[in-house]
């Protein structure tokens, strides 16, 4: 019976399925944060059970560590003991812990791939709910909590239903200046936040099988937001070839192997879906949103809608329906997050911001995902490009994409951003986020409001 890409690794990985019951699953990878993994650490200790697999795991420090030139010296008190808290774990239990100058510490959903840790038809977990970046190899990755760390941790393996599938399919060619962070926000707009809420979502299309391995990991990054349990694209050679020799992936005839294993990891034809949704994108423009979570987005030419029970929105980001989004003033910018914190996205924004300045009411972070995009950004002279133009380069981490550490917008400021979430405070009490792409961000830098590349 013909099988799409999804049900395969599933059943790759089923352990034990009883009737009525969840199923075993076997979980080949997981990543540890400084955040999410205390709790389960604790729970092992309280139980007398051992770490089953540390070869399996790997750690980094990313959500609460400061992001300023001097990020050895955590000021805060909780961020110092999650950071202290993992550096014990990882080193009690065997576990690799890529740690400040490590030449790898950043983001998770970052670093996981730059590693070659993340390959195609495995599952992978962690202690967060962006998880499904490393879907863009072909993976199987969503986000777990605490609790379900701890299982991981002490048998390689997780209880779960069996999601539902959907295959989303973009129609036409990616138009000029249109990015993977336009695309997958115009598939949020359109279905909802709740639109793929039981789903793992197979992407496909044209544009996709064009797509860069950055911009793959933009896309399935953001399919949590429209409620998605996870996104993922079937791997080809632009997958092969990022991955080979890295760190983790396997060498010579054993790679040789993989490689003609991982070319079969496809859907079938003919195969089922429970839900299959089209997207034309072939005259997309650049999307930001204009309220309180991603489903309220629009192309940045266009009025902000009349939306039933929009009242708590139009509110807290102090916009009307009829306004237009364009042209209206930011205090901040931010260029980063597991989003948009990859070399490319920052190579983007070098691009629009060599030989310009940013307005001068702005303040503009960037922050690479890692410190090997920090480095090769480096190498390349974008970090002087970045600091000329007026914006501050920063140290990895998640940074201002939560302010779960110093990284804030203060109250009533408004930031555009290349973050995944513009929930109400989620940079800071009181701010008002619009997320947009690296290429929007630094165009509304420069001129100081919200405009698109175009402009500049």
């Amino acid at each position: 019976m013909p099988k799409n890409i999804i049900q395969k690794i599933w059943d790759d990985h089923l352990l034990v399925q009883r009737p009525d019951h969840p199923a075993v699953l076997a979980i080949d990878k997981m990543l540890l944060h400084e955040v999410t993994s205390a709790q389960a650490f604790n729970e092992l200790r309280r139980r007398g059970l051992k770490v089953r697999y540390p070869e399996r795991i790997i750690a980094t420090l990313d959500h609460s560590i400061p992001t300023s030139k001097n990020r050895s010296n955590i000021e805060d008190i909780q961020a110092k003991r999650q950071v202290e808290a993992l550096r014990n774990n990882t080193k009690e239990s065997g576990i690799k812990l890529y740690d400040f100058d490590s030449r790898y510490q950043g983001i998770v959903h970052v670093m996981g791939p730059e590693l070659g840790f993340t390959l195609p038809g495995t599952t992978i977990v962690c202690g967060d709910s962006h998880t499904s970046t490393h879907g863009a190899f072909g993976a199987l990755a969503f986000g777990i909590g605490t609790s379900e760390v701890a299982h991981v941790l002490a048998t390689g393996a997780i209880l779960q239903y069996q999601p539902k599938t959907m295959k989303v399919e973009f129609l036409g060619k990616l138009p000029l200046n249109i990015t993977a962070k336009d695309v997958i926000m115009k598939l949020i707009a359109t279905i909802g936040m709740n639109g793929a809420t039981g789903y793992i979502i197979e992407y496909m299309g044209t544009a996709i099988s064009n797509m860069s391995m950055e911009a793959r990991m933009t896309l399935c990054n953001m399919s949590i937001e429209c409620g998605a349990r996870a996104g993922l694209i079937a791997p080809d050679e632009i997958t092969f070839n990022y991955l080979q020799d890295r760190p983790y992936t396997p060498k010579d005839k054993i790679w040789r192997q993989s490689v003609e294993k991982w070319r079969t990891l496809k859907s079938d034809s003919g195969c089922y879906y429970n839900n299959h949704i089209q997207v034309d994108i072939s005259a997309l423009t650049p999307m930001v949103t204009w309220g309180i979570n991603p489903e309220q987005a629009i192309a940045i030419n266009e009025l902000i809608p009349v939306v039933e029970k929009g009242e708590q929105a139009y509110a807290y980001t102090k916009l009307r329906p009829g306004q237009a989004i364009k042209n209206q003033p930011v205090d901040w910018a931010f260029i980063g997050s597991c989003t948009n914190g990859r070399i490319e996205d920052l190579r983007l924004a070098a691009e629009i911001l060599k030989g310009r300045k940013i307005a001068r009411h702005v303040r503009l972070y960037i922050v690479p995902g890692s410190e090997q995009v920090m480095l090769q950004a480096i190498a390349e002279g974008l970090d002087k490009i970045f600091i000329a133009s007026g914006a501050e380069f920063r140290m990895p981490g998640c940074s201002m994409c939560l302010a779960m550490n110093a990284d804030k917008v203060p109250a009533g400021a408004r930031c555009i951003s290349t973050s995944n979430r513009n929930f109400m405070g989620r940079q800071g009490p009181g701010s008002i986020t619009h997320l947009a792409s690296p290429a929007t961000v630094a165009a509304s830098a420069i001129k100081g409001a919200i405009v698109s590349v175009e402009e500049i």
